[in-house]
């Protein structure tokens, strides 16, 4: 044991584990083996056994390349169009500088109505896009930088979007920081600033702020070299004649970035692509939704994707044992989720149902697909209750019947046959038929989620109070509203108590957005996927609303016969 705690001692702090990046390559001029020894793990690709510090410090280059699903939904989203809208026309994805003049997907932008597009669909970025009134590609590529930690952390964000909206509040800038970075009217925006705040402001070589610049990233080639950068910032500005309070105020938003800040071509080619996904959710939304789906989505849920295609006039369909696919698929302006959202469904099932429909076409009845098929109960069951049968006319509570008498039954050929055969049955079904609610509590167990708005799952509720389209006239006001959850953000305030920023859908699947100061997050509750009536304060900023939470409570849903019977009941099944 004493031998243990030696050198357990001794080791600790070491590496216990060899990791491989996911994108990172290293590019030599000679090969790796002239400068380290490299080790095969499982995924097969020759890995080097050192970090990128290390790569760094002795000149090796290291490139990140790395995929994101924006471009698959863009690619998908045009392959759909292709098979949905065969005679569309549409324009070449890569003339971007059509849809960065198109005043339709301008608009979107400036009310940040962005769900689904790529970078800029987030809750945060939506109040951004309000407030500044972005309205072109330049305001765009802004943005993409300024909703990073680094420009918010400094203070900086503020001021951008004062000086944005209000021109003459750009006369507050420094007047050497106003020329330097006239673009940005004088706030530092993107990684480049820190190379020219340091030496056009501060008088430091392109070197010097270089190392500046990498230092704060973690990346200067030693610690002292970076303090001693840091230190020649200071008396460089001071020599100039600025004041302390000045050299001080700039170099916090200089440390600020800390290496979150985006480069301005990393921006730039964010925005591209917001632009490239915008013109598709605009002139295509429900190929495009139906592709981000495919894709994994993105900032949002499943559910909340499709609550904007229910309210861009699509319509959600359960998977369908004739129609739908792995994936979603789209006919018309009909969404059929695909088989591989049933949770409990098998892949192999899956397969062998898709094979036989290609192989000998659609099935013309229950019967048809039991011989062809020959899925398990247990699938069997699982396709039944997520409505995949509904093609044939019959209620899901005869298929239960009939699937469980054919395989309680299966050592007796003559039951099978007076079951599909069309002879005549020796018994007489009651007659049977599913309720809606049922229907969704099976979609919430076998999806995730109800086809049906969760508003109408509600019990007997008919005050809906406000809609998101209200806000404007309640400014500053105490209102009631309800809605389903989008999500929430947890944030950690002093004395370990937490405050939420909260995101909703009301009944007409509009977003909303919500503050829980920390008394409100106390005495609320909010525990799943239900609808909330939320009582709180409307507040403006910029034209951006928002509600200033004091109490957020479950509404009653109604609950599943199958379960309670004619019951009342306080709980929320899911």
């Amino acid at each position: 044991m004493r031998l243990v705690k030696k050198y357990g001692s001794i080791i600790h702090g070491f590496p216990n584990y060899l990791s491989v990046h996911s994108g990172g390559i290293l590019i030599t001029e000679k090969p790796i083996h002239h400068f380290a020894g490299t080790f095969l793990p499982p995924k097969g690709f020759p890995t080097v056994q050192f970090d990128m510090v290390i790569a760094e410090e002795v000149g090796i280059f290291k490139f990140d390349i790395l995929a994101q699903r924006g471009l698959s939904k863009i690619k998908e989203a045009l392959e759909i169009i292709e098979y949905n809208q065969p005679d569309a026309e549409v324009e070449d994805i890569e003339e971007v500088h059509i849809f960065k003049n198109d005043p339709r997907i301008n608009a979107k932008l400036t009310v940040g109505d962005c769900m689904g597009v790529f970078y800029v669909e987030s809750p945060a970025m939506r109040s951004l896009l309000t407030k500044l009134g972005t309205s072109d590609y330049l305001g765009l590529v802004a943005a993409s930088s300024i909703i990073r930690p680094g420009v918010g952390k400094g203070g900086m964000k503020n001021d951008y979007i004062l000086r944005e909206r209000f021109p003459e509040k750009r006369k507050e800038a420094h007047p050497v920081l106003a020329e330097v970075l006239h673009e940005t009217h004088g706030v530092m925006v993107y990684q480049e600033d820190v190379l020219k705040v340091a030496h056009l402001f501060a008088g430091m070589t392109l070197a010097e702020a270089d190392i500046l610049r990498r230092g704060m990233r973690g990346k200067a080639s030693s610690k002292g070299q970076f303090e001693r950068m840091e230190e020649k910032f200071k008396q460089n500005c001071l020599e100039k004649g600025y004041s302390h309070e000045l050299v001080m105020s700039v170099w916090d938003q200089v440390k600020a970035f800390a290496g979150y800040a985006f480069a301005k071509g990393h921006s730039a080619s964010y925005a591209v692509e917001s632009y490239q996904s915008l013109y598709l959710k605009v002139y295509f939304p429900l190929e495009f939704l139906t592709a981000v789906l495919n894709n994994g989505g993105g900032f949002y849920s499943v559910e909340t994707y499709l609550n904007e295609a229910r309210r861009l006039g699509g319509t959600i369909e359960a998977p369908c044992v004739n129609k739908s696919d792995h994936p979603n698929i789209i006919i018309g302006k009909t969404i059929y989720l695909g088989l591989g959202m049933v949770k409990d469904l098998e892949s192999r099932s899956i397969s062998r149902l898709i094979s036989s429909r290609q192989l000998h076409g659609r099935f013309k009845s229950f019967g048809d697909f039991v011989e062809r098929t020959k899925l398990g109960l247990e699938q069997m069951v699982t396709l039944i209750r997520v409505g995949a049968f509904r093609f044939t006319g019959e209620s899901k509570k005869e298929l239960l019947w009939k699937i469980h008498l054919l395989h309680n039954s299966n050592s007796n050929r003559r039951v099978e046959l007076k079951l599909f055969d069309r002879k005549p049955i020796e018994y007489k079904l009651p007659g049977l038929r599913s309720l809606e609610i049922e229907d969704s509590y099976d979609e919430i167990e076998l999806l995730g989620f109800p086809l049906r708005s969760r508003f109408d799952l509600l019990d007997g509720c008919r005050d809906s109070g406000i809609l998101t389209s209200d806000l404007p006239s309640w400014v500053n006001k105490r209102v009631q509203i309800l809605g389903t959850v989008v999500t929430a953000k947890r944030v950690p305030v002093k004395n370990g108590r937490t405050m939420y920023f909260g995101t909703f859908l009301d009944r007409e699947g509009i977003c909303f957005d919500t503050v829980h100061f920390p008394d409100s997050a106390d005495r609320s509750m909010m525990t799943g996927k239900e609808v909330y009536r939320i009582t709180g304060t409307v507040s403006e900023e910029l034209g951006y609303y928002s509600i200033i939470a004091e109490l957020v409570e479950p509404m009653q849903r109604q609950l599943d016969p199958r379960v309670f019977g004619n019951k009342l009941s306080h709980k929320n099944i899911e």
